[in-house]
């Protein structure tokens, strides 16, 4: 028995990336695991970026079902219980959950720091919710680098609700906009009023609006002052009115109510080819931001960053200015 565990354990080491996509798309869960692992690491690691590249290429058919759906919101407004609330209900109604948790970065390992699937454990057996938290290794934007790849990979896994909750780290988080087809901004009552809200640019992102932690004093005028705000934005009469949910995530109150606007507005993006416009964008950055990572790689391979250094100096010593001095690096690529 132990020589078979073993002889498993090396073929699932060095499985094939075909191998484990096919694993993955037919709802293998360490599979999905291990794909997105290659994503998270190939971020960092040039030498797997061919596998990276080859997984990306096997995953690209069978991805675009999945509704990817972004929570943000300051620090304590109880993201990760919304999220694992969130999951539950999900899945009471049939929907396959995918969930990427991304937490700031270990200053000693680089891994996640929080490990938000510790918050999430009610789902840890169920076969049906795949959970991860990913470091965002200094990435700004509430967001890992890798994380819209790791989103490609459940998509392609079959999941039919991704969500991807980001750090909490105020004003640069709005990012994950960009990303998802649905956004939800979670307040809550005691954590700054709604010009605070509007000064960390929430109110340009969100699509639903949730004010968790409902049965504390004061999240009634947190509901009115976010839709005075609302109703002062200049918005076409076709556009999508974004609702403001009250909830207690701990409890589950008023989760249900959050996951029926969730599928309506997909659905509305859907009628109204917002969601292709949206996608569309997304593509785009993420195309944007590959050929800069493979840039920046680039540059630093240049003889150990050797014209880079010299570019550096001459600029620091006057002798360039630094558009010259890019121009003479994208020449050097």
């Amino acid at each position: 028995m132990p020589s078979t565990t073993s002889t498993s354990g090396d073929r699932r080491r060095t499985a094939s990336v075909p191998d484990l996509v096919e694993a993955a798309t037919g709802g293998d869960l360490r599979a999905v695991g291990r794909l997105v692992s290659l994503v998270e690491d190939g971020a960092s690691r040039p030498e797997l970026e061919g596998r990276l590249r080859e997984a990306m290429a096997l995953l690209a058919p069978h991805g675009g079902r999945a509704h990817v759906v972004g929570l943000t919101g300051a620090p304590g407004v109880g993201k990760s219980t919304s999220t694992n609330a969130l999951v539950g209900a999900l899945r009471a109604q049939g929907h396959r959950v995918g969930v990427l948790a991304v937490d700031p970065s270990s200053p000693f390992s680089g891994g996640a720091l929080l490990g938000d699937r510790i918050r999430m454990g009610d789902h840890a057996t169920d076969a049906g919710v795949f959970i991860r938290s990913m470091a965002s290794r200094g990435h700004l934007g509430g967001l890992s680098f890798s994380t819209p790849q790791a989103v490609r990979v459940l998509d392609a896994a079959g999941y039919d609700v991704v969500l991807v909750e980001t750090v909490g780290v105020g004003q640069s988080e709005v990012e994950v906009a960009g990303l998802a087809d649905t956004t939800v901004v979670l307040l809550a009552p005691g954590m700054g009023d709604g010009i605070q809200a509007a000064k960390a640019g929430i109110l340009e992102v969100g699509d639903v609006y949730v004010v968790n932690k409902a049965d504390r004093d004061g999240a009634d005028r947190v509901r009115r002052d976010l839709r005075s705000m609302l109703n002062l934005a200049d918005r076409p009469a076709d556009a999508w009115r974004q609702p403001i949910l009250p909830t207690v995530a701990s409890t589950g109150q008023g989760v249900d109510a959050v996951v029926e606007q969730l599928l309506e507005h997909r659905a509305w993006l859907g009628r109204t080819g917002a969601l292709e416009r949206r996608r569309r964008r997304r593509a785009r950055a993420e195309i944007e931001a590959v050929a800069t990572t493979r840039l920046r790689r680039t540059w630093a391979g240049l003889t150990g960053a050797a014209e880079l250094d010299g570019l550096a100096d001459d600029v620091a010593r006057g002798e360039r200015d630094p558009y010259a001095a890019a121009d003479a690096l994208l020449a050097a690529t």
